[in-house]
């Protein structure tokens, strides 16, 4: 290959050994560069190396010399910081509906935007208490497929399914393909979900995305989204469990305005009733996960209303006791 060929190869070589090799702690020299240069047969000189750099930085690469005995270049500025790497590879180990094969690509492609060395780093094995990676790497497509369908504001259709005691898929409507207008994806409880109008029962529900088979974007517009309103939805369903619309009122100990916070967020209005508790007002879903969370609080918490509500948590709490009868 004619030596001008090979010169125009200089800069993106000289570029990929800085950003694979390089860092603060781990310049490279001059003498490492001419060495990888000669192994594509391109001869260079120490100025021309200079030369190089500079022309890489009028490039937009953030090429930096540290100089002394143990001196060379490295990429300063990257597109992510180190600490952004790592918390993005716990991110995606951690994360439940990516499979552990989909968790290892992705995680490998974070490596490549940090330096070998700091690559080292994010090779880290994060542990999340009962978590539970999933087997089905088609959700990985699936909500590709529906952001799609959000974008276009296209009706999709898809089959629903949950599993029995045998581990096998149970299909809902008896197999009959569902017809939903999608508003939007929700990430909740390390589940990811997608929300919109049920074309064929007219109302607004939302579905797990994992247990979704054979989805298809159709030709038909969307229904509106207007009024669309994704924190709210997330935000009165505990679990994504569907249940009766209710506005809530509860009196709470003063120890628990904490907890209240980190579940309903820093607007939520806290009445303040003396010094020992408050009352709080909440636009919610009633359903089975809103029971277990009232539970968990003891006798720090009280419903005052809708007095349906203080009933059916009532009668929650006596099937329960029911089931563990007292023995002599």
């Amino acid at each position: 290959m004619a030596r001008g060929a090979n010169q125009k190869k200089k800069l993106p070589i000289l570029a990929k050994l800085l950003l694979s090799a390089s860092d603060e702690e781990h310049p490279i020299s001059v003498a490492q560069m001419t060495q990888e240069l000669g192994r594509w047969g391109i001869p260079a000189e120490r100025k021309s190396i200079y030369d190089d750099m500079e022309q890489l930085r009028q490039l937009g690469l953030d090429v930096q010399v540290r100089k002394g005995k143990q001196g060379g270049w490295f990429v300063g500025q990257r597109d992510f910081e180190l600490a952004e790497l790592k918390l993005l590879v716990d991110a995606v180990a951690s994360s439940r509906f990516l499979t552990q094969r989909k968790s290892g690509s992705l995680i490998r492609k974070l490596e490549s935007l940090a330096s070998a060395h700091q690559a080292r780093q994010l090779q880290r094995q994060v542990y999340v208490d009962r978590r539970v990676k999933t087997m089905n790497e088609r959700i990985f497509y699936n909500v590709d497929k529906l952001h799609a369908a959000i974008a276009a504001n296209r009706v999709v259709s898809f089959c629903y399914f949950e599993y029995n005691m045998h581990k096998q898929k149970l299909y809902r409507r008896e197999g009959s393909r569902y017809r939903v207008t999608p508003f939007g994806l929700i990430w909740d409880s390390e589940n990811y979900y997608l929300a919109g109008r049920d074309e064929i029962r007219g109302d607004l529900r939302h579905y797990r995305v994992d247990k979704m088979d054979d989805i298809v974007i159709t030709g038909i517009p969307g229904s509106s989204r207007d009024g669309w309103d994704p924190e709210g939805y997330t935000r009165r369903h505990f679990g994504m469990y569907a249940g009766r619309d209710c506005r809530l009122t509860l009196r709470c100990a003063a120890p628990l305005a904490g907890v209240v916070l980190d579940r309903f967020g820093q607007d939520t209005i806290l009445v303040p009733q003396g010094e020992n508790a408050f009352t709080v007002t909440l636009d919610l879903v009633v359903s089975p996960p809103l029971w277990g969370w009232l539970f968990s609080l003891g006798d720090g918490v009280e419903i005052l209303s809708p007095q349906w509500a203080a009933q059916q948590f009532r009668t929650q709490l006596e099937q329960l006791l029911a089931r563990y009868p007292k023995k002599d």
